[in-house]
């Protein structure tokens, strides 16, 4: 039986064998239903590589427009769209782009767990 944490929304956000403190007192059983939810959510992807990125962008359609608006940014973020081995979900670039192009959080995470998937 795990004893788990929950974030401020009432949602567990880990599941421990003991105790941890003030931190993870609620102990429920292994069958619970939002233990099962939690040990079978798939993994929060926080990265993908340029190449994944890319074909994602392509195969939703969205390449032209990103390369539209990073064209229309400072020197830097251009250089980082074009050179990056890696890109990261929450860095300042994917944030400014992601919300330029309207996306909702739900939305950028469904981005990167497909990326993740190419």
């Amino acid at each position: 039986m795990p004893f788990v944490s929950r974030s401020d929304d009432g949602a567990i956000n880990g599941v421990f064998e003991q105790p941890q403190g003030s931190r993870a007192e609620e102990l429920l059983s292994d069958d619970d239903p939002a233990v099962v939810a939690f040990r079978n959510a798939p993994p929060i992807v926080s990265s993908v590589s340029a190449r994944q990125f890319r074909l994602m962008l392509r195969r939703s359609g969205l390449l032209d427009q990103v390369k539209g608006w990073v064209a229309q940014q400072d020197g830097e973020t251009q250089d980082a769209f074009e050179y990056s081995g890696t890109f990261v979900k929450d860095s300042p670039m994917m944030t400014a782009g992601f919300a330029a192009m309207g996306f909702t959080p739900q939305q950028i995470d469904g981005f990167f767990a497909a990326a993740a998937e190419l």
